[in-house]
Parts: structure tokens; C-alpha cells; sequence
């Protein structure tokens, strides 16, 4: 891995797919560990990936039951994305958020910033992470939102 970090951001989405492979394995540790790896404050071309690697990271947290800084994570994710103007990273990190909202008994919240995002789509909702934020909102209640 240490060899590709002259490949820049690349070089982050192969670390994050690293961490999500640990997780899956259930080396949380690991993963959070190589995830840390991006997430360096020095880091120059940090912005390009961050969203995606903070809610990576907040979903570790949450398989540790870390929640409180799991929604840090999130949040912040989701404030990057949208500064960025990135919808898929916006989709991505409102969904986690959203999951953790609805655990934690904050359902119309999750439901409200879900289908604000959700509805800003207009196509691709064949994609994965349209179905499956389409799905977490039919779950919460639908009310008010439009389900392509």
C-alpha cells in the first residue's frame, strides 16, 4: 500500500476499499486503523475523499457501538459533501446518518434529510445507493416524499 501513495486520491479509494474488505472480515480495528490513514489533517489533496472515508469510518464506529462519534462522522461527511457539491457522497452519508438516526429513535429527523436528499435525484435510481436510501424511507414512512 505504502507504494501506491504516489497515486494521490487514488490512492485513498484503494485504502478505503482496504478498510471496507477488513470490515467485512469483522477486523474493526484494522479497518478504523487504515482508514486513519486518510484522514490526516495535513494532508493537501484530503478534501477529494474525505466524505466518503468519514462515513466509512462512522459506520466502524457504529459496528462498535460508538454512536456518538459515528454521527460526528457523519455529519461531517455530510457537511463536506455538500460544500463539494458531491450528491453521491451527499446520498452515501445522509443514509448512514440516517440508519443511525432511526436506531436511535430520531425517525422523522432520519426521514426528513433522507427524502431531501433522495428527491433531489431525478434519474440513476436503479443505482445501489438510491435503493437502498429508497428503501430506508419506505421503512421510516414515506409521507411527503416522492419514491421513483
Amino acid at each position: 500500500i505504502a507504494g501506491l501513495a504516489a497515486l494521490g486520491t487514488q490512492h485513498d479509494y484503494i485504502i478505503m476499499f482496504l478498510a471496507h474488505a477488513q470490515a467485512l472480515a469483522g477486523a474493526i480495528e484494522d479497518a478504523l486503523e487504515t482508514i486513519s490513514q486518510i484522514l490526516q489533517p495535513n494532508r493537501s489533496d484530503a478534501n477529494l475523499s474525505w466524505p466518503e472515508a468519514l462515513r466509512l469510518r462512522g459506520e466502524l464506529q457504529t459496528k462498535q457501538g460508538h454512536r456518538e462519534p459515528a454521527e460526528a462522522d457523519f455529519r461531517t461527511a455530510l457537511t463536506l459533501a455538500r460544500s463539494m457539491d458531491a450528491k453521491a457522497w451527499e446520498l452515501r452519508a445522509t443514509t448512514s446518518l440516517a440508519r443511525l438516526l432511526r436506531d436511535t429513535g430520531r425517525r422523522d429527523e432520519a426521514r426528513t434529510m433522507l427524502a431531501e436528499i433522495y428527491n433531489w435525484f431525478t434519474e440513476g435510481f436503479d443505482t445501489a445507493d438510491l435503493k437502498e436510501a429508497k428503501a430506508l424511507l419506505e421503512e421510516l414512512g414515506s409521507a411527503g416524499v416522492r419514491l421513483a
